[in-house]
């Protein structure tokens, strides 16, 4: 393992299947909210993409180190009441795939 590999942070991939023509209205919801929760945490949105055809949200984020110190952060962002409100006015999704990813290349 190279020096530097520990460096590499922990990558989470999310991808949600939004409500049909969905988008707009969970973008109203999801940019002013969650990236800056997020960030109040120490994580860092690395993208977030939409497929408006699909009805598709793709988004990584990151956590500097181990998927334990990931999953740590986790649970302190889970537990803060300001992601509590956010959630209670989040759009509903038709599905989600939540997972974590490493690189290959």
């Amino acid at each position: 393992m190279s020096p530097h590999r520990s460096a590499v942070p922990t990558i989470m991939l999310r991808s949600y299947l939004l409500q049909p023509a969905g988008a707009d209205e969970f973008l109203a919801w999801w940019r002013p909210r969650i990236p800056p929760l997020r960030e109040r945490y120490g994580f860092r949105i690395e993208f977030a993409h939409l497929d408006r055809e699909h009805d598709r949200f793709v988004w990584a984020l990151s956590y500097p180190g181990s998927r334990a110190a990931f999953e740590a952060a986790d649970a302190v962002y889970s537990a803060d009441p300001d992601r509590a409100a956010a959630m209670a006015l989040a759009p509903p999704l038709r599905d989600s795939v939540v997972g974590f990813i490493e690189p290959v290349l």
